[in-house]
């Protein structure tokens, strides 16, 4: 209890200074800011802010997290801002002419617009469609979103019609943490093959009610090492959050195989571009591996992950469910135990698929390789006011 209260207690204290550094920088220093909610935001911010340091911007960074490595940002322009009463009252009194971030529900809880005129920049930390994985009013009160694909740009306008909400700017973005995979992946040496046919299986569920670890993930991960594969799992930091004792006893009952382990780093991407296979749901992560590394992967068919109950109203398919049939195969959640040969006959297949997945990938992400530069000129854009 009193380990509790004395670290709230230092962040409390800590959210305050920095909140009092950030406001008392020149104007010129914080007139693009940019928030996350924990380091894994800037797996989508980082190479944009990136790119507007290379166009000589200075964007204050902001984040929630006090063990956000960004807080060591060389350029010496982050800040911690809590996440409680310190971080709602910057949200309210933040002055800077232009606010990015992929917080969505802006206004629809705790988290308000900003009394001065700001313009408010949403970022996609997802591939996947959002009239159904978001709540209905997520984006109502962004003034610019910086859309993934055409898919994006079809559902904001549709949200736009549907709710009366204010018409938006949407903007031809891209991805910027799939240009990353597919930088880290030009000109490096895949590891060797494992002995036997083994294969290195990347297990990177989506959280909740829809996660694959909801239906018997012990089943999942014994019959894919029961075929001689190796195991990576990789928690999404809400099941880390929700379910802390998860990782600890899969590794007590796995572990000493040698050939399962769990990934402690959710935003790494070495286990992903390691991997021969990835297994996953309705996670964006299965997306991202089969648009970087062109190979197929395995979706467990697990109900799918639904915050707008009314999303049917939109008219339109769900990239996520569209897709999965063309990035690779499904396995029910009552055939678990066939997932171990399901990934064989799936590997063995990968060469087919690499063609159509980059084709897919070309229509379903805009700016291959250049979203941070897109997203960058964009923000100038909207700061010199020719937006």
């Amino acid at each position: 209890m009193f380990d509790a209260l004395r670290k709230s207690w230092r962040e409390g204290r800590a959210a305050a200074q920095g909140m009092a550094s950030f406001f008392a920088l020149p104007p010129e220093a914080r007139r693009i800011a940019f928030y996350a909610e924990s380091a894994a935001d800037w797996a989508h911010l980082g190479d944009i802010v990136s790119a507007l340091r290379a166009r000589g911007a200075s964007p204050a960074l902001l984040t929630s997290s006090l063990e956000d490595p960004v807080l060591s940002d060389p350029a010496g322009n982050a800040f911690f801002i809590g996440s409680g009463a310190s971080r709602q009252a910057l949200f309210r009194a933040i002055d800077s002419p232009v606010f990015a971030m992929t917080l969505p529900d802006l206004e629809t809880f705790y988290l308000k617009r900003s009394s001065k005129p700001v313009h408010y920049v949403y970022v996609f930390h997802s591939i996947a469609s959002m009239h159904r994985v978001y709540r209905e009013h997520a984006f109502d009160a962004y003034d610019t979103v910086l859309c993934v694909g055409p898919h994006h740009e079809k559902e904001l306008r549709r949200a736009e019609e549907l709710y009366g909400a204010k018409k938006k700017r949407l903007v031809p973005h891209g991805y910027a943490r799939l240009d990353r995979l597919v930088r880290e992946l030009e000109g490096r040496t895949p590891p060797p093959p494992l002995p036997g046919g083994a294969l290195r299986v990347l297990v990177a569920p989506t959280w909740g009610e829809s996660s694959l670890l909801a239906y018997e993930p012990e089943k999942l991960i014994r019959s894919l090492l029961g075929a001689g594969h190796h195991v990576t799992l990789r928690l999404h930091p809400m099941t880390k959050r929700h379910e802390p004792a998860l990782a600890g006893r899969l590794l007590g009952t796995f572990g000493a195989t040698g050939r399962f382990v769990v990934d402690p780093v959710t935003e790494a991407t070495q286990s992903l571009l390691d991997a021969d296979i990835m297994v996953s749901d309705w996670s964006g992560s299965i997306l991202e591996y089969a648009f970087a590394r062109l190979r197929p992967a395995l979706s467990i068919a697990t109900p799918p992950k639904t915050h707008n109950p009314n999303w049917a109203d939109f008219g339109l398919p769900c990239l996520e469910e569209d897709i999965r049939g063309k990035i690779g195969a499904l396995l029910p959640v009552d055939d678990l135990d066939r997932a171990g040969e399901a990934v064989r006959a799936l590997a063995a297949d990968a060469p087919r698929y690499a063609a159509s997945l980059r084709a897919l990938r070309e229509e379903t992400v805009y700016n291959i390789g250049r979203s941070a530069e897109a997203a960058a000129d964009e923000i100038l854009r909207i700061l010199s006011g020719k937006a």
